[in-house]
């Protein structure tokens, strides 16, 4: 069972990478198991420098040698330089260029976290493109390699708050062209695995919560800003970032053909009104409420991945804590919202 650690106090970007990128003991047994290289595909992504930090970490910690790689376009150079210090290797290349893909590394480890979610409504054709035609030929390049492939609870469709969420066996039924285009992602990855026998996970996160962005930041940002909160979408599942990396990273292990598939979130179906309220509390500031909660909403059930890697290490109220006071410093934002209270599916 994972060791449950407390959330020290995140001041700072330096303070919390570090905090997001420590290898949880899970992790470090996951790399004695599964060797090789690793690419981090999207490394230049939310999460992806976190992920690669971990891995090049564990790395280090056990004296493996290994490589890992961080592949992205690195539309922000610093990414790069910062992953290069961390001994992650950065390589920039445009995944929708088949000739550049050929020419990446072999590695018999894939992660693959490559996607695009926000501007669907503006330019569908290049969201398709991002989703689907960049896993066929990721898929082609790495027929042999273990693949991780992220995706989200969008691929569910809504379900009664009420009730335990969506498991993996549920049948699919997404709302609007963004999330039809992750069912692409995952059936042109699933087709690929059965006919080259590649390993492959289907990794369905939602949401994962770095200080920086996340549905906990969107809520605390518009109390402490006294702006209204619409609770139409009621409820949402979360989890720590590092927990949602390490599970990625475990989930090496667990790759197969046919394809795996696992939910990954926290078991708490987390209410957007009582989240509004307690950062009014810790505020000082009355939330501004708006809308009323619809009776679905997109929530997951991670039982399966909570039986495979044990509980979380970071609890909703820390999170929550860590959150407010962030907010509070005028930590940065990466000015990426999740519009989690979308319904429509339109991004």
């Amino acid at each position: 069972m994972a060791k449950v650690e407390l959330l020290k106090p995140l001041e700072n970007e330096t303070d919390l990478d570090e905090a997001l990128s420590r290898p949880t003991e899970g992790v470090l047994e996951t790399l004695r198991a599964v060797p090789g290289d690793v690419l981090v595909l999207g490394a230049g992504g939310k999460m992806g420098p976190t992920l690669a930090r971990m891995l090049r970490r564990a790395c280090e910690q056990l004296s493996d040698l290994r490589s890992v790689y961080g592949v992205s376009r690195f539309s922000s150079a610093d990414v790069a330089s910062q992953l290069r210090y961390c001994g992650v290797i950065p390589i920039a290349c445009d995944l929708t260029d088949r000739a550049a893909v050929n020419r990446l590394p072999d590695a018999p480890n894939i992660i693959f976290m490559t996607g695009q979610k926000f501007g669907t409504a503006d330019r569908p054709e290049l969201t398709w493109v991002m989703n689907t035609h960049v896993p066929a030929i990721v898929a082609e390049r790495f027929p042999a390699s273990r693949i991780v492939a992220f995706s989200t609870g969008c691929v569910y469709p809504f379900v009664p708050v009420t009730g335990r969420g969506s498991s993996e066996s549920d049948a699919l039924d997404p709302a609007g062209e963004y999330a039809n285009s992750c069912v692409g992602r995952e059936r042109i990855f699933t087709h690929f695995s059965q006919q080259n026998g590649t390993p492959l996970l289907l990794f369905r996160l939602n949401y994962a919560i770095d200080l920086r962005y996340g549905v906990l930041l969107d809520v605390a940002q518009k109390v402490y800003r006294g702006l209204p909160v619409d609770v139409s979408m009621g409820y949402v599942n979360v989890i720590w970032q590092r927990d949602a990396n390490a599970r990625a990273i475990q989930c090496l292990d667990f790759t197969s053909s046919p394809a795996a598939i696992l939910n990954v979130t926290g078991r708490q179906r987390v209410s957007i009104r009582e989240l509004a309220q307690q950062f009014g509390r810790l505020f000082g500031r009355e939330p501004q409420i708006t809308q009323h909660e619809a009776p679905t909403a997109l929530l997951s059930d991670a039982t399966r991945s909570f039986d495979l890697f044990g509980p979380v290490t970071v609890s909703l109220d820390e999170m929550v804590t860590a959150t407010a006071n962030w907010v509070s410093l005028g930590g940065r934002s990466l000015g990426k919202p999740t519009h989690f209270e979308t319904r429509d599916g339109q991004y």
